[in-house]
């Protein structure tokens, strides 16, 4: 049967996910991707997916609720979640992959499919549905307008990304590697003791920062706060913070160290390493001089400095279906950080289920209820019903998930518990009629 072509507006996490679920149902897709004629603030490369923050996805247990919700993906076939798997490098307990790696192979995939059409063109309104916008949180310009005009309105707040550096050019004389709790060593840690722990917190809170004009007082995601906005909440909120020392010892002296600045491999080769928890705004200069009091980091060569940029997002409560649709008109659907889901699985998770259920939209089958129960449930439900008070970006957590029905002794058993309930009920629902595909991937 010949489908009307799908629309999928960026070629992010969620974009591409969406456009491969559409695909693999037999539904042909025109994916509209402004680079590498036009680039954000946040992007340089002109791959598909591209990681601008992190390379993590983070924890890969399944008793964290994103380990959880990987999992979910996994069982579902997700593409973004296959690319990872396939480009991981070390991370300890976590799910990190080799960033420009992971990139390449999610934009190979897509460009190999016969079923989707990449046009290279940068969206100015929303299209005649069926459309799936996946545009991301640095959605600007007359686009931007069109989806405020649809909406009602658009939120913003302030993200910010850390540097990478190169390996060759750390002191490795003054760095060890180990992973917390004797688990492995896939991390690079420069121990600081009290007095260049201090020394660093005095310079970076008073170092400049780059000016940010859209707001007198930008709004900052938690999650991503910059490292030197953290310092300034007090002396030593670091040291409980991103540079707690628990479960490292360095082997030089025997002693677990005052401070611990940690660096995770950011590529395949082991060659480039990101400051753990470094999300910054200082002036490139800044950075180049204050990290440089890192002992290890005297001479580091930074490939990537850390940036900041606007992230914007839908007031999504009552203008979004469950579905991640339009309620106004369910031909329109959005996926990704643009409808208030924060982080890459999440991501990959909302472009996953508007994928599935424009594909099953367009094949006149049911739409895909997951329910509170599962992680892709309880997350595309918070985006729709919200939270008390102001609507606000999301990781995905246990907070959202149904409660068991039961009291459990002890939390991470409580974790397991909703867990394995979770993958039992998705194990269920992927014996059923609405998640048929015809392998066309």
């Amino acid at each position: 049967m010949d489908f009307k072509p799908v629309k999928v507006i960026g070629a992010g996490l969620a974009g591409c996910e969406a456009a491969w679920q559409l695909a693999k149902r037999g539904v042909p897709v025109e994916l509209i991707e402004m680079k590498p004629t036009k680039h954000t603030p946040a992007h340089s490369s002109s791959l598909f997916a591209e990681l601008v923050c992190s390379n993590s996805l983070r924890s890969d247990n399944i008793e964290n609720a994103v380990g959880l919700l990987k999992e979910e993906l996994r069982r579902l076939d997700s593409l973004i979640m296959a690319c990872a798997d396939y480009t991981r490098v070390p991370a300890g307990g976590a799910l990190a992959v080799d960033r420009q790696g992971f990139a390449a192979l999610v934009t190979e995939r897509i460009r190999s499919n016969p079923l989707i059409t990449v046009v290279e063109a940068e969206a100015d309104s929303i299209p005649e549905g069926p459309v799936i916008i996946a545009t991301g949180p640095l959605t600007d310009g007359k686009l931007l307008e069109s989806i405020e005009d649809v909406t009602g309105c658009t939120l913003h707040f302030h993200d910010a990304a850390a540097p990478v550096v190169t390996k060759e050019s750390l002191d490795m004389t003054k760095v060890f590697s180990s992973s917390r709790y004797d688990r492995g060593s896939d991390y690079l840690n420069c121990p600081m003791n009290a007095e260049e722990y201090f020394r660093f917190v005095r310079e970076l809170v008073n170092a400049e920062t780059v000016p940010l004009h859209e707001f007198e007082t930008p709004k900052v995601f938690e999650g991503c706060m910059p490292v030197e906005a953290m310092a300034k909440r007090g002396e030593k909120t670091l040291a409980f913070g991103p540079l707690k020392p628990v479960g490292l010892i360095d082997p030089r002296t025997g002693k677990q160290p005052f401070t611990v600045v940690q660096l995770r491999q950011d590529n395949k080769a082991g060659t480039l390493y990101n400051i753990v928890g470094f999300q910054t705004n200082l002036k490139f200069p800044e950075q180049r001089r204050v990290f440089g009091l890192i002992p290890g980091l005297e001479n580091a060569e930074f490939v990537r400095f850390g940036v900041m940029h606007r992230n914007s997002y839908i007031d999504s409560p009552g203008k979004l279906t469950p579905y991640y649709s339009l309620k106004s008109d369910e031909s329109v659907f959005f996926a990704g950080q643009l409808t208030g889901v924060e982080g890459y699985v999440e991501s990959a998770s909302s472009g996953f289920v508007a994928g599935l259920n424009m594909a099953n939209r367009v094949r006149s089958m049911p739409i895909v209820d997951f329910g509170a129960e599962t992680a892709i449930g309880a997350l595309s439900l918070y985006v729709s019903h919200g939270s008390i008070g102001d609507f606000q970006p999301m990781n995905i957590n246990f907070g959202i998930i149904s409660p068991l029905d039961h009291r459990v002794k002890g939390k991470r058993n409580k974790n397991a518990e909703i867990s394995n309930r979770s993958l039992e009920i998705l194990d269920q629902l992927l014996k059923k009629e609405v998640f048929r595909h015809e392998d066309h991937c």
